[in-house]
């Protein structure tokens, strides 16, 4: 694990320019695969997030019915 993280700081110091072409092709394909990625992300924390409290307003909604049902029961006797 070290001697992996050694090599890339190395390549990382040492290594020189590239000189490549990056067309608008590719990097409208770049651009578009790192908002896919960030996308997919905040759409999964949503998920994770979303769930919990959809169980918590149908718990309330339902106990809030309930109570709505023994008022009206017990106002009419």
């Amino acid at each position: 694990m070290r001697v992996t993280i050694l090599v890339l700081l190395m390549e990382i110091i040492f290594s020189s320019n590239v000189s490549a072409y990056v067309g608008p092709g590719l990097g409208a394909g770049a651009v578009g695969v790192v908002l896919r990625v960030l996308a997919s992300v905040i759409l999964a924390l949503f998920a994770i997030v979303w769930y919990p409290v959809k169980r918590l307003l149908k718990k309330m909604k339902i106990s809030s019915q309930s109570k709505n049902n023994r008022h009206q029961t017990m106002g009419s006797e």
